[in-house]
Protein backbone atom coordinates (compact mmCIF):
# COMPACT_ATOMS: atom_id res chain seq x y z
CA UNK A 1 0.00 0.00 0.00
CA UNK A 2 1.57 3.19 -1.28
CA UNK A 3 0.39 6.76 0.58
CA UNK A 4 -0.97 9.12 -1.30
CA UNK A 5 -2.17 13.19 -1.11
CA UNK A 6 -5.00 14.13 -1.93
CA UNK A 7 -6.63 17.48 -2.13
CA UNK A 8 -10.96 18.13 -2.39
CA UNK A 9 -14.29 19.78 -1.05
CA UNK A 10 -16.09 18.19 1.18
CA UNK A 11 -20.24 18.50 1.02
CA UNK A 12 -20.47 21.72 2.32
CA UNK A 13 -17.94 23.44 -0.22
CA UNK A 14 -15.01 23.39 1.50
CA UNK A 15 -11.43 22.73 0.83
CA UNK A 16 -9.94 19.08 2.65
CA UNK A 17 -6.75 17.70 2.01
CA UNK A 18 -5.00 14.76 3.40
CA UNK A 19 -3.18 11.86 3.04
CA UNK A 20 -4.77 7.91 2.35
CA UNK A 21 -3.25 4.88 1.86
CA UNK A 22 -4.29 2.82 -1.08
CA UNK A 23 -3.14 0.67 -4.07
CA UNK A 24 -3.23 3.39 -6.47
CA UNK A 25 -4.30 6.63 -7.08
CA UNK A 26 -8.50 5.54 -8.67
CA UNK A 27 -8.48 3.43 -5.23
CA UNK A 28 -7.75 6.85 -3.75
CA UNK A 29 -11.05 8.16 -5.57
CA UNK A 30 -13.22 5.89 -4.82
CA UNK A 31 -12.53 6.29 -0.72
CA UNK A 32 -13.11 9.90 -0.84
CA UNK A 33 -16.00 9.88 -3.15
CA UNK A 34 -17.69 7.40 -0.39
CA UNK A 35 -16.82 9.79 2.03
CA UNK A 36 -18.70 12.57 0.30
CA UNK A 37 -15.43 13.93 -1.02
CA UNK A 38 -14.93 15.15 -4.32
CA UNK A 39 -10.61 15.04 -5.08
CA UNK A 40 -9.55 17.96 -7.44
CA UNK A 41 -5.85 16.71 -7.01
CA UNK A 42 -4.17 12.98 -6.32
CA UNK A 43 -0.54 12.95 -5.92
CA UNK A 44 1.90 9.85 -4.84
CA UNK A 45 3.79 10.58 -1.13
CA UNK A 46 2.47 12.10 1.52
CA UNK A 47 2.72 15.53 1.33
CA UNK A 48 1.68 17.42 -1.82
CA UNK A 49 3.82 18.52 -4.73
CA UNK A 50 4.52 22.33 -4.86
CA UNK A 51 4.03 24.28 -8.19
CA UNK A 52 5.39 27.15 -7.13
CA UNK A 53 7.94 28.13 -3.62
CA UNK A 54 5.93 25.39 -1.46
CA UNK A 55 2.93 26.75 -2.76
CA UNK A 56 0.08 24.03 -4.20
CA UNK A 57 -0.66 27.04 -6.74
CA UNK A 58 -0.87 26.67 -10.13
CA UNK A 59 -1.36 29.96 -11.89
CA UNK A 60 -2.76 28.89 -15.02
CA UNK A 61 -5.20 26.60 -13.68
CA UNK A 62 -6.65 29.92 -11.66
CA UNK A 63 -6.44 32.04 -14.03
CA UNK A 64 -8.30 29.02 -16.64
CA UNK A 65 -11.99 29.40 -17.58
CA UNK A 66 -15.10 27.40 -17.45
CA UNK A 67 -15.14 25.15 -20.30
CA UNK A 68 -18.43 26.68 -22.53
CA UNK A 69 -21.31 24.49 -21.39
CA UNK A 70 -21.76 23.84 -25.48
CA UNK A 71 -18.64 22.67 -25.32
CA UNK A 72 -19.48 20.15 -22.79
CA UNK A 73 -22.49 18.76 -23.95
CA UNK A 74 -20.43 18.05 -27.50
CA UNK A 75 -18.17 16.11 -25.37
CA UNK A 76 -21.10 13.85 -23.29
CA UNK A 77 -22.93 13.27 -26.23
CA UNK A 78 -20.05 12.02 -28.05
CA UNK A 79 -18.71 10.24 -25.50
CA UNK A 80 -22.59 8.51 -25.21
CA UNK A 81 -21.95 7.48 -28.72
CA UNK A 82 -18.78 5.67 -28.59
CA UNK A 83 -19.63 3.50 -25.47
CA UNK A 84 -22.84 2.99 -27.27
CA UNK A 85 -20.73 1.24 -30.26
CA UNK A 86 -18.37 -0.35 -27.81
CA UNK A 87 -15.23 1.53 -28.19
CA UNK A 88 -12.82 1.19 -25.34
CA UNK A 89 -12.66 3.91 -23.33
CA UNK A 90 -9.08 4.78 -23.91
CA UNK A 91 -9.97 4.86 -27.43
CA UNK A 92 -12.90 7.34 -27.23
CA UNK A 93 -10.84 9.20 -24.96
CA UNK A 94 -7.96 9.54 -27.37
CA UNK A 95 -9.87 9.76 -30.56
CA UNK A 96 -12.07 12.94 -29.14
CA UNK A 97 -8.30 14.48 -27.68
CA UNK A 98 -7.38 14.00 -31.34
CA UNK A 99 -10.27 15.53 -32.87
CA UNK A 100 -11.84 18.68 -31.29
CA UNK A 101 -11.03 22.47 -31.55
CA UNK A 102 -10.88 23.59 -27.91
CA UNK A 103 -7.55 23.56 -27.13
CA UNK A 104 -8.64 23.39 -22.92
CA UNK A 105 -10.82 20.39 -23.52
CA UNK A 106 -7.74 18.53 -25.45
CA UNK A 107 -5.41 19.13 -23.07
CA UNK A 108 -7.51 17.99 -20.28
CA UNK A 109 -8.18 15.09 -22.52
CA UNK A 110 -4.83 14.64 -23.34
CA UNK A 111 -4.11 13.99 -19.30
CA UNK A 112 -6.94 11.86 -19.08
CA UNK A 113 -5.88 9.72 -21.81
CA UNK A 114 -2.56 9.24 -19.66
CA UNK A 115 -4.39 8.61 -16.39
CA UNK A 116 -6.36 5.81 -18.05
CA UNK A 117 -3.13 4.06 -19.20
CA UNK A 118 -1.88 4.30 -15.89
CA UNK A 119 -5.30 2.65 -14.87
CA UNK A 120 -7.11 4.99 -13.38
CA UNK A 121 -10.78 5.16 -13.95
CA UNK A 122 -12.15 7.57 -15.65
CA UNK A 123 -13.95 9.81 -13.46
CA UNK A 124 -10.94 9.95 -11.03
CA UNK A 125 -9.23 11.53 -14.12
CA UNK A 126 -12.18 14.19 -14.38
CA UNK A 127 -11.89 14.56 -10.76
CA UNK A 128 -8.39 16.52 -11.46
CA UNK A 129 -10.11 19.12 -14.37
CA UNK A 130 -12.92 20.89 -12.58
CA UNK A 131 -12.95 23.61 -14.72
CA UNK A 132 -13.79 21.23 -17.26
CA UNK A 133 -16.17 18.84 -16.11
CA UNK A 134 -18.33 20.05 -12.75
CA UNK A 135 -18.36 18.16 -9.85
CA UNK A 136 -22.21 16.96 -11.02
CA UNK A 137 -20.84 15.09 -14.10
CA UNK A 138 -18.13 13.50 -12.46
CA UNK A 139 -20.63 11.65 -9.63
CA UNK A 140 -22.53 10.84 -12.33
CA UNK A 141 -19.95 9.55 -14.05
CA UNK A 142 -17.99 7.72 -11.14
CA UNK A 143 -21.53 5.92 -9.93
CA UNK A 144 -21.92 4.41 -13.62
CA UNK A 145 -18.46 2.82 -13.32
CA UNK A 146 -19.58 1.37 -10.64
CA UNK A 147 -23.29 -0.15 -11.67
CA UNK A 148 -21.51 -0.73 -15.27
CA UNK A 149 -24.66 2.04 -16.26
CA UNK A 150 -21.62 4.26 -17.93
CA UNK A 151 -23.83 4.93 -21.43
CA UNK A 152 -26.71 5.27 -19.49
CA UNK A 153 -25.04 7.69 -17.31
CA UNK A 154 -23.37 9.54 -20.31
CA UNK A 155 -27.36 9.81 -21.95
CA UNK A 156 -28.55 11.30 -18.46
CA UNK A 157 -25.78 13.83 -18.62
CA UNK A 158 -26.69 14.80 -22.32
CA UNK A 159 -30.17 15.52 -21.56
CA UNK A 160 -29.58 17.48 -18.59
CA UNK A 161 -27.02 19.53 -20.06
CA UNK A 162 -29.11 20.16 -23.32
CA UNK A 163 -31.62 21.54 -21.29
CA UNK A 164 -29.41 23.45 -19.35
CA UNK A 165 -28.21 25.09 -22.26
CA UNK A 166 -31.71 25.35 -24.20
CA UNK A 167 -32.63 27.24 -20.48
CA UNK A 168 -29.87 29.66 -20.77
CA UNK A 169 -30.25 30.21 -24.41
CA UNK A 170 -33.84 31.66 -23.62
CA UNK A 171 -33.28 33.51 -20.83
CA UNK A 172 -30.09 35.62 -22.76
CA UNK A 173 -32.96 36.28 -25.38
CA UNK A 174 -35.34 37.44 -22.79
CA UNK A 175 -32.23 39.86 -21.44
CA UNK A 176 -30.97 41.03 -24.78
CA UNK A 177 -33.89 43.72 -25.76
CA UNK A 178 -34.05 45.59 -22.15
CA UNK A 179 -30.11 45.26 -22.13
CA UNK A 180 -30.28 46.66 -25.39
CA UNK A 181 -32.54 49.67 -24.07
CA UNK A 182 -31.16 50.17 -21.22
CA UNK A 183 -27.40 50.79 -22.46
CA UNK A 184 -28.70 53.09 -25.39
CA UNK A 185 -30.10 55.11 -22.83
CA UNK A 186 -26.96 55.60 -20.94
CA UNK A 187 -25.14 56.41 -23.87
CA UNK A 188 -27.91 59.38 -25.17
CA UNK A 189 -27.81 60.70 -22.11
CA UNK A 190 -24.05 61.54 -21.96
CA UNK A 191 -24.31 62.40 -25.50
CA UNK A 192 -26.71 64.97 -24.50
CA UNK A 193 -24.61 66.11 -21.27
CA UNK A 194 -22.07 66.44 -23.48
CA UNK A 195 -22.80 68.00 -26.69
CA UNK A 196 -26.62 69.06 -26.42
CA UNK A 197 -26.76 70.55 -23.66
CA UNK A 198 -23.86 73.39 -23.38
CA UNK A 199 -25.17 74.79 -26.64
CA UNK A 200 -28.26 75.56 -24.65
CA UNK A 201 -26.62 76.80 -21.66
CA UNK A 202 -24.61 79.50 -23.55
CA UNK A 203 -28.35 80.35 -25.21
CA UNK A 204 -29.83 80.49 -21.85
CA UNK A 205 -27.10 82.54 -20.34
CA UNK A 206 -27.56 85.26 -22.58
CA UNK A 207 -31.20 85.69 -22.05
CA UNK A 208 -30.57 86.86 -18.61
CA UNK A 209 -33.69 85.79 -17.09
CA UNK A 210 -34.40 83.25 -13.94
CA UNK A 211 -34.50 79.66 -14.99
CA UNK A 212 -36.51 76.95 -13.89
CA UNK A 213 -35.65 74.34 -11.67
CA UNK A 214 -35.62 71.65 -14.29
CA UNK A 215 -33.24 73.28 -16.59
CA UNK A 216 -30.99 74.51 -13.59
CA UNK A 217 -30.78 70.77 -12.92
CA UNK A 218 -29.96 70.12 -16.32
CA UNK A 219 -27.14 72.37 -17.05
CA UNK A 220 -25.84 71.68 -13.63
CA UNK A 221 -25.63 67.84 -14.92
CA UNK A 222 -23.94 68.72 -18.12
CA UNK A 223 -21.47 70.69 -16.45
CA UNK A 224 -20.82 68.24 -13.62
CA UNK A 225 -20.39 65.75 -16.82
CA UNK A 226 -17.62 68.43 -18.65
CA UNK A 227 -15.64 69.23 -15.30
CA UNK A 228 -15.33 66.15 -13.75
CA UNK A 229 -15.57 63.94 -16.53
CA UNK A 230 -12.73 62.10 -14.32
CA UNK A 231 -14.10 61.68 -11.47
CA UNK A 232 -16.97 60.15 -13.46
CA UNK A 233 -14.70 57.54 -14.95
CA UNK A 234 -12.92 56.83 -11.64
CA UNK A 235 -16.15 55.93 -10.30
CA UNK A 236 -17.16 53.57 -12.45
CA UNK A 237 -14.04 52.09 -12.28
CA UNK A 238 -14.12 52.04 -8.67
CA UNK A 239 -17.42 51.02 -8.82
CA UNK A 240 -17.24 47.90 -10.79
CA UNK A 241 -13.91 46.88 -8.52
CA UNK A 242 -15.42 46.98 -5.42
CA UNK A 243 -18.56 45.27 -7.06
CA UNK A 244 -16.42 42.44 -7.98
CA UNK A 245 -14.47 42.34 -5.07
CA UNK A 246 -17.88 42.23 -3.23
CA UNK A 247 -19.26 39.74 -5.63
CA UNK A 248 -16.27 37.41 -4.56
CA UNK A 249 -17.34 37.22 -0.81
CA UNK A 250 -19.74 34.98 0.46
CA UNK A 251 -22.25 37.14 1.79
CA UNK A 252 -22.06 39.21 -1.28
CA UNK A 253 -23.06 36.12 -3.53
CA UNK A 254 -25.41 35.70 -1.66
CA UNK A 255 -27.48 38.49 -1.36
CA UNK A 256 -26.75 38.96 -5.39
CA UNK A 257 -27.61 36.16 -6.03
CA UNK A 258 -30.96 36.60 -4.47
CA UNK A 259 -31.62 40.28 -5.73
CA UNK A 260 -31.61 38.33 -8.94
CA UNK A 261 -34.99 36.41 -8.07
CA UNK A 262 -36.36 39.66 -6.75
CA UNK A 263 -35.85 41.59 -9.59
CA UNK A 264 -39.26 42.87 -11.12
CA UNK A 265 -40.97 41.46 -14.06
CA UNK A 266 -37.77 38.31 -14.52
CA UNK A 267 -36.78 37.86 -11.08
CA UNK A 268 -39.75 34.63 -10.88
CA UNK A 269 -38.53 33.72 -14.12
CA UNK A 270 -35.31 33.28 -12.96
CA UNK A 271 -36.01 31.45 -9.98
CA UNK A 272 -38.35 28.77 -11.60
CA UNK A 273 -35.82 28.38 -14.20
CA UNK A 274 -33.37 27.36 -10.87
CA UNK A 275 -36.05 25.12 -9.26
CA UNK A 276 -36.19 23.42 -12.85
CA UNK A 277 -32.50 22.84 -13.11
CA UNK A 278 -32.70 21.65 -9.48
CA UNK A 279 -35.28 18.95 -10.13
CA UNK A 280 -33.79 17.81 -13.40
CA UNK A 281 -30.73 17.52 -11.71
CA UNK A 282 -31.57 15.86 -8.41
CA UNK A 283 -33.64 13.54 -10.56
CA UNK A 284 -30.55 13.03 -12.99
CA UNK A 285 -28.08 12.04 -9.60
CA UNK A 286 -30.86 9.66 -7.71
CA UNK A 287 -31.46 7.77 -11.42
CA UNK A 288 -27.75 7.44 -11.39
CA UNK A 289 -27.86 5.94 -7.41
CA UNK A 290 -25.77 8.73 -6.21
CA UNK A 291 -26.47 8.82 -2.24
CA UNK A 292 -29.56 11.39 -1.30
CA UNK A 293 -27.50 13.77 1.19
CA UNK A 294 -24.35 13.49 -1.26
CA UNK A 295 -26.74 14.06 -4.44
CA UNK A 296 -28.19 17.17 -2.68
CA UNK A 297 -24.55 18.19 -1.87
CA UNK A 298 -23.81 18.46 -5.79
CA UNK A 299 -27.07 19.66 -7.03
CA UNK A 300 -26.38 22.73 -4.77
CA UNK A 301 -23.41 23.03 -6.72
CA UNK A 302 -25.16 22.57 -9.78
CA UNK A 303 -27.07 25.44 -9.50
CA UNK A 304 -24.82 28.45 -9.78
CA UNK A 305 -26.64 30.01 -7.15
CA UNK A 306 -25.64 30.62 -3.76
CA UNK A 307 -28.94 31.75 -2.27
CA UNK A 308 -30.45 28.81 -3.52
CA UNK A 309 -27.99 26.62 -2.87
CA UNK A 310 -27.73 27.27 0.82
CA UNK A 311 -31.40 26.53 0.94
CA UNK A 312 -30.73 23.15 -0.48
CA UNK A 313 -27.63 22.33 1.78
CA UNK A 314 -30.07 23.09 4.39
CA UNK A 315 -32.30 20.65 3.34
CA UNK A 316 -29.26 17.72 3.30
CA UNK A 317 -29.13 18.74 6.85
CA UNK A 318 -33.22 18.11 7.53
CA UNK A 319 -32.32 15.14 5.72
CA UNK A 320 -28.68 13.53 7.80
CA UNK A 321 -30.96 14.36 10.71
CA UNK A 322 -33.19 11.81 9.77
CA UNK A 323 -36.47 14.01 8.19
CA UNK A 324 -38.15 13.04 5.34
CA UNK A 325 -37.22 14.58 1.58
CA UNK A 326 -40.86 16.19 1.53
CA UNK A 327 -40.60 17.65 4.96
CA UNK A 328 -37.12 19.71 4.58
CA UNK A 329 -38.63 20.50 1.05
CA UNK A 330 -41.79 21.72 2.70
CA UNK A 331 -39.62 23.81 5.47
CA UNK A 332 -37.46 24.99 2.48
CA UNK A 333 -40.31 27.47 1.35
CA UNK A 334 -38.69 26.93 -2.36
CA UNK A 335 -41.20 24.78 -4.23
CA UNK A 336 -45.45 25.03 -4.93
CA UNK A 337 -48.23 22.55 -3.18
CA UNK A 338 -48.61 20.53 -6.74
CA UNK A 339 -44.16 19.92 -6.19
CA UNK A 340 -44.38 19.39 -2.52
CA UNK A 341 -47.13 17.09 -3.63
CA UNK A 342 -45.26 15.40 -6.21
CA UNK A 343 -42.36 14.95 -4.19
CA UNK A 344 -45.01 13.12 -1.33
CA UNK A 345 -46.24 10.42 -3.77
CA UNK A 346 -42.70 9.74 -5.11
CA UNK A 347 -41.11 9.47 -1.81
CA UNK A 348 -43.78 6.88 -0.64
CA UNK A 349 -43.87 5.22 -4.14
CA UNK A 350 -39.78 5.27 -4.33
CA UNK A 351 -40.07 6.87 -7.90
CA UNK A 352 -38.91 10.05 -6.39
CA UNK A 353 -36.85 10.61 -9.36
CA UNK A 354 -39.10 9.96 -11.97
CA UNK A 355 -41.95 12.60 -10.54
CA UNK A 356 -38.98 14.95 -9.86
CA UNK A 357 -38.13 14.90 -14.07
CA UNK A 358 -41.78 15.48 -14.29
CA UNK A 359 -41.50 18.69 -11.89
CA UNK A 360 -39.12 19.33 -13.73
CA UNK A 361 -41.03 19.60 -16.99
CA UNK A 362 -43.63 21.42 -15.25
CA UNK A 363 -41.16 24.52 -14.00
CA UNK A 364 -39.92 24.52 -17.54
CA UNK A 365 -43.21 25.09 -19.36
CA UNK A 366 -43.74 27.97 -16.84
CA UNK A 367 -40.27 29.32 -17.25
CA UNK A 368 -41.59 29.12 -21.37
CA UNK A 369 -44.48 30.45 -21.34
CA UNK A 370 -43.58 33.71 -19.41
CA UNK A 371 -40.25 34.22 -21.40
CA UNK A 372 -42.77 34.52 -24.25
CA UNK A 373 -44.91 37.07 -22.40
CA UNK A 374 -42.09 38.64 -20.78
CA UNK A 375 -41.48 41.23 -23.09
CA UNK A 376 -45.03 42.31 -22.71
CA UNK A 377 -43.89 43.36 -19.22
CA UNK A 378 -41.12 44.81 -19.55
CA UNK A 379 -41.57 46.81 -22.48
CA UNK A 380 -44.32 49.11 -20.27
CA UNK A 381 -41.32 49.97 -17.79
CA UNK A 382 -38.61 50.95 -20.32
CA UNK A 383 -41.32 53.33 -21.95
CA UNK A 384 -42.12 54.97 -19.23
CA UNK A 385 -38.38 55.44 -18.38
CA UNK A 386 -37.65 56.86 -21.93
CA UNK A 387 -40.69 59.13 -21.50
CA UNK A 388 -39.51 60.57 -18.01
CA UNK A 389 -36.33 61.51 -19.69
CA UNK A 390 -37.94 63.15 -22.76
CA UNK A 391 -40.26 64.89 -20.85
CA UNK A 392 -37.50 65.93 -18.17
CA UNK A 393 -35.17 67.20 -21.24
CA UNK A 394 -38.10 68.84 -22.82
CA UNK A 395 -39.53 71.12 -19.71
CA UNK A 396 -35.79 71.72 -19.20
CA UNK A 397 -34.82 73.21 -22.61
CA UNK A 398 -38.35 74.43 -23.68
CA UNK A 399 -39.46 76.48 -20.40
CA UNK A 400 -37.13 79.05 -20.82
CA UNK A 401 -37.54 79.54 -24.38
CA UNK A 402 -41.53 80.00 -23.48
CA UNK A 403 -40.55 82.76 -20.47
CA UNK A 404 -38.04 84.15 -23.06
CA UNK A 405 -41.03 84.41 -25.98
CA UNK A 406 -43.47 85.91 -22.98
CA UNK A 407 -41.31 88.58 -22.46
CA UNK A 408 -40.99 89.22 -26.27
CA UNK A 409 -44.49 89.50 -26.32
CA UNK A 410 -44.63 91.69 -23.22
CA UNK A 411 -42.23 94.38 -24.58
Amino acid sequence: MAEFSYNGRDRNGKSVKGVLSAANEGAVADQLLRQGIVPLAIQPGGSAKSSSGGLNIDLGEWLQRPLPLPELVMFIRQMYSLTKAGISMLRAVQGLADTTSNKQLAKGLNDITAQLERGRSLSAAMSDHPKIFPRLVVAVVHVGENTGRLEESFSQLASYLENEQETRKRLKQATRYPSFVVITLVIAITLLNILVIPNFASMFASMNVELPLVTRMLLASSNFFIQYWWALILGVIASIVGVKYWLRTEPGQEKWDYWKTKVPAVGDIIERSLLARFCRSFSVMLNSGVPLTQALNLVSDALDNRYMGKRIIDMRRGVERGESLSKVSKVSNMFSPLVLQMISVGEETGSIDELLMEAAEYYEREVDYDLKNVLSKIEPILIGGVAILVGVLAMGIFLPMWSMMEMAGGM
